[in-house]
């Protein structure tokens, strides 16, 4: 078990491959099938990790109930990610989903790899059930 820490995340989508990068704040994030994740450590310590897909699906404010009825039915039948609508300034809305694990008392590299792939495979998967709900274009 040990402290988790940006390297302990990095080796982790290395093992699998994964393409990521670091951006200015130095959070560590990526491009899944078009969806925008990123791997945030939080907590008073960062201790705890939250994987948020931000959907790659954009939505009207027209759609912000269905989407809040779509996120309320996803959470009630599923255990991850958590998914809940963002609203943004410029009146665009996106469905985003979390998963987050604590590890207070540390960690090992096999826990971190399977809340990665965890939080990378259901963030696809909310991402693919929210296009399901955008409208055909003709």
């Amino acid at each position: 078990m040990q402290p988790l820490t940006q390297d302990m995340i990095t080796a982790a989508l290395d093992a699998r491959g994964f393409t990521y990068f670091t951006d200015a704040d130095g959070d560590i994030g990526g491009n899944f099938q078009g969806n925008l994740i990123y791997f945030f450590r939080i907590g008073e310590q960062k201790e705890m990790l939250q994987i948020r897909a931000m959907v790659r699906h954009v939505f009207g404010m027209d759609d912000v109930m269905r989407l809040y009825e779509f996120c309320n039915a996803w959470n009630h039948d599923q255990l991850w990610p958590k998914a809940y609508v963002h609203v943004s300034d410029d009146g665009t809305v996106n469905v985003v989903g979390e998963v987050i694990a604590d590890w207070e008392r540390g960690v090992t590299p096999e826990q971190l790899d399977q809340v990665v792939i965890c939080g990378v495979a259901t963030g696809c998967q909310l991402a693919d059930a929210v296009g399901a709900l955008r409208e055909p274009t003709d």
